[in-house]
């Protein structure tokens, strides 16, 4: 197995389909929501539509570069959300997601393991594999938000 293939299983884990490191998923927190649990403010904390909105705001961003296109994503506007006012806007949403993260982990899978070594549109973004690995530990970091804002949700709903 090349180490792109390794790189696109550890992604396919925490977005798609694995529970080894977390015991869950994006695909699994997100698809077992409502919208308005979506929505559901706690406190101070992001909302779990908000956080999904983010992650996906840097899939598609960073698949952009991969399929030849341009950085064009600015962290600043990454938790700026349109509102997501109907079970509609959630499904697409998660459909936009599901999709982006489909798509990023093809494209990481097919990547040549030089590829991982080279420039990633700048010198000071570092590599591919500096980038893809962030990515990986931001997607876990808001995976766990997700998880716990899921719970409180769930306690305050009893």
């Amino acid at each position: 197995m090349t180490k792109s293939e390794l790189i696109a299983n550890r992604l396919r884990e925490v977005l798609l389909n694995g529970t080894w490191i977390a015991n869950t998923n994006y695909k699994q927190q997100i698809e077992s929501m409502t919208w308005q649990q979506a929505n559901q403010k706690i406190e101070t904390l992001n909302t779990i539509a908000i956080l999904t909105y983010h992650i996906n705001y840097y899939l598609g961003g960073i698949l952009n570069v991969f399929i030849g296109g341009k950085l064009e994503i600015k962290d600043k506007f990454s938790f700026d959300m349109p509102p997501v006012t109907s079970e509609t806007d959630w499904k697409n949403l998660i459909g936009e997601f599901l999709t982006n993260a489909e798509e990023f982990i093809l494209q990481i899978e097919k990547m040549d393991d030089q590829k991982l070594d080279e420039i990633f549109v700048d010198q000071k973004y570092g590599t591919y594999l500096r980038n893809i690995e962030g990515f990986i530990e931001h997607s876990y970091y808001h995976l766990g938000q997700i998880s716990l804002i899921k719970k409180l949700i769930t306690e305050n709903n009893e």
